[in-house]
């Protein structure tokens, strides 16, 4: 069973952007597809989600983001700078109007002194717009256990379709 909370924000999500003629991609690493599991869950959301990549890997995202190794080798997986290309390339692997990213440390393991378990770094891309514009964000939500790590990574990814 979805997560009640998750399904209701993924209706709202549908609705608003279904009013603005919006096609939606994700591109997840930490959440692995929660973010279009609560979307699909909605009966008729295939009208307003487009497609979800789940690139938990550094070589998927490479694959099938086009996000650059240089990126990766110089910020790392976790960082504005892989959210920020994650979201283009969702883009441009797609016919989405928008699209959302995220990565982050959902624990327990994999934590460094400077990307500890709870760090998850999101972004937000807009067809047409400059990519300069693309909205980024980083959240610590701490160390809360790697499920409601995920879970609130994928809140905060279903509100930043609502904008």
């Amino acid at each position: 069973m979805m997560d009640a909370e998750l399904v209701a924000l993924a209706d709202q999500v549908l609705a608003e952007n279904r009013k603005l003629g919006r096609r939606i991609a994700t591109a997840e690493s930490c959440t692995g597809g929660m973010v279009a599991a609560a979307l699909t869950e909605i009966a008729g959301s295939s009208d307003v989600f487009e497609r979800g990549f789940v690139t938990y890997s550094n070589e998927a995202k490479m694959e099938m983001l086009g996000v650059s190794e240089d990126v990766i080798a110089t910020f790392g997986a976790v960082s504005v700078a892989t959210a920020w290309a994650m979201a283009l390339g969702a883009l441009m692997h797609s016919d989405a109007d928008v699209a959302v990213s995220i990565t982050g440390v959902a624990g327990p393991g994999g934590a460094t002194a400077n990307k500890p378990v709870g760090l998850v770094v999101f972004a937000r891309a807009v067809r047409g717009e400059d990519p300069e514009a693309v909205f980024a964000d980083t959240r610590q939500f701490g160390d809360l256990g790697r499920a409601e790590v995920r879970r609130q990574a994928a809140l905060v990814a279903l509100e930043l379709l609502r904008l």
